[in-house]
């Protein structure tokens, strides 16, 4: 199928950030895109809008009869293949596609560039759009984001373009249905690895089974392209030495190809020294926190394998200021300085802290914490834990329960609240929205800094604090 010759598609869970990145992407071709999803406030409400994209509330007022599209998109969301729009498409002889069959359709005719891990991939993948969209590549790309600063949209398709950039998903294509992971309907070029950690126990029961399917989406980057793989991560540093393509290792590590030195914070600017085999260049960027300089260094890596020039590919680092939902500034109010994290998995909701720590010293640190899945916070419980260890106060939410999973009464936010306690950290259950928004009036004062974090709808909070 070429996408680029298709009149009208239709989105079934457009309000995906994902499904949101192809829908933009629809209109740069100039095809008709309609859409339709839950009525509950997404993230990419205001992202739709302002490209003109409306949707239809609930999926069983769609007329496929009379208003029939090319191609249908769902999500793997509210029933994936099972939902009743779909269905109803499949009976009037429409074509129906995932969203991770419509990412490759729209990727399949250029270099791909792609960022996978668990934590890091959009900031990744936002960081190269803009730094290519610094040179005159002028690439196409589709990030997992509600926005990427500044350039004021987190998708974009040129039919010129060589490049094509997105995240490397390893979670199913359509769980229960279709349990192969995303990124195995991938070819990379150039692929980042951030790190291998176990997640998604709903697919991957094991490590073991996680780290095969990243292994097997490395086996298929061409010897021309390249793997960009971040050695800090024991289990990424494990696998290298068994990958028979062409890699790039970088890091703190000292065996690393590209050594990370003299990392700096201050000014809101995070100043580091990446040291190649040949020569040592300093970089500047405007993000705190150890993961984002070596997101930035994969970047950098990445951009030089495609023959960019050195001083665009720094100005280009320099000039990301950030994507949404990733440690985005929300504003101050009564001197509380309030911002946003989508981490959801322990080892990215450590690093995010500890960037904290790091960029506002001397402050006393609040997370408000959703965790997301009941599966995730009961086989990671025990990470989890200890994921706090750089705030001052922990605040846990109820588990946000995802769309594609049943309530598991044997695990809540109570647990682990009491895992934390355990190991010396203050920690607050309050539950609800409600709860939380009064522990927060009672409990800041000016000086404070206040996160929340996690990947459910925790980031409404923001505009009821009062």
């Amino acid at each position: 199928m070429n996408i680029e010759k298709l009149k009208h598609i239709h989105f079934t869970g457009i309000k995906g950030v994902g499904m949101a990145g192809l829908a933009i992407c629809c209109l740069d071709l100039g095809i008709k895109v309609t859409g339709s999803d839950v009525e509950e406030y997404f993230v990419t409400d205001e992202t739709l809008k302002r490209r003109g994209i409306g949707w239809d509330i609930g999926f069983n007022a769609q007329d496929f009869k009379t208003n029939k599209p090319d191609l249908l998109i769902t999500t793997a969301a509210h029933g994936g293949l099972d939902n009743p729009e779909v269905v109803r498409a499949k009976t009037e002889g429409i074509p129906v596609v995932t969203y991770a069959e419509g990412l490759a359709l729209f990727a399949k005719s250029k270099r791909l560039l792609s960022v996978c891990g668990v934590g890091g991939k959009s900031t990744t993948s936002s960081m190269l759009s803009v730094l290519f969209e610094h040179t005159k590549q002028k690439p196409s790309f589709v990030v997992g984001v509600a926005d990427i600063f500044p350039i004021s949209t987190p998708a974009r398709y040129r039919k010129d373009s060589k490049y094509f950039i997105c995240e490397a998903d390893e979670y199913a294509i359509s769980p229960g249905i279709n349990d192969d992971p995303k990124f195995s309907l991938l070819e990379p070029f150039v692929t980042v690895v951030t790190n291998i950690e176990h997640d998604h126990p709903d697919i991957y029961p094991t490590f073991a089974d996680t780290r095969k399917v990243f292994k097997k989406y490395f086996d298929r980057i061409p010897k021309e392209g390249l793997l960009v793989a971040c050695v800090d991560n024991t289990n990424v540093e494990r696998m290298v030495p068994d990958l028979k393509i062409p890699v790039a290792t970088y890091g703190l590590n000292k065996n690393a190809d590209y050594i990370i030195k003299n990392i700096s914070y201050g000014n809101q600017k995070t100043k580091f020294v990446i040291k190649g085999k040949d020569k040592e260049v300093e970089v500047t960027i405007l993000l705190p926190g150890l993961y984002n300089v070596q997101n930035a260094t994969a970047a950098y890596i990445c951009a030089k394998h495609t023959g960019l020039d050195e001083k665009v590919v720094l100005k280009g680092l320099e000039a990301y200021k950030g994507c949404k939902r990733r440690f985005e500034f929300m504003g101050e109010k009564n001197g509380v300085l309030y911002y946003d994290d989508y981490a959801h998995h322990p080892e990215e909701v450590k690093s995010l802290l500890k960037a904290f720590d790091e960029w506002l010293p001397g402050r006393r640190v609040i997370s408000i914490f959703q965790p997301h899945t009941y599966s995730r916070t009961k086989v990671l419980l025990n990470d989890f834990a200890e994921s706090f260890m750089y705030v001052d106060v922990a605040v846990f939410m109820d588990i946000y329960a995802s769309a594609r999973e049943k309530v598991d009464k044997t695990i809540d936010s109570k647990v682990l609240v009491k895992k934390v306690e355990m190991q010396g950290k203050k920690a607050i259950y309050t539950g609800s929205k409600e709860k939380t928004l009064e522990w927060i009036k009672n409990n800041t004062k000016p000086g404070d800094v206040v996160v929340t974090v996690g990947a459910g709808d925790i980031f409404q909070l923001h505009q009821h604090i009062s």
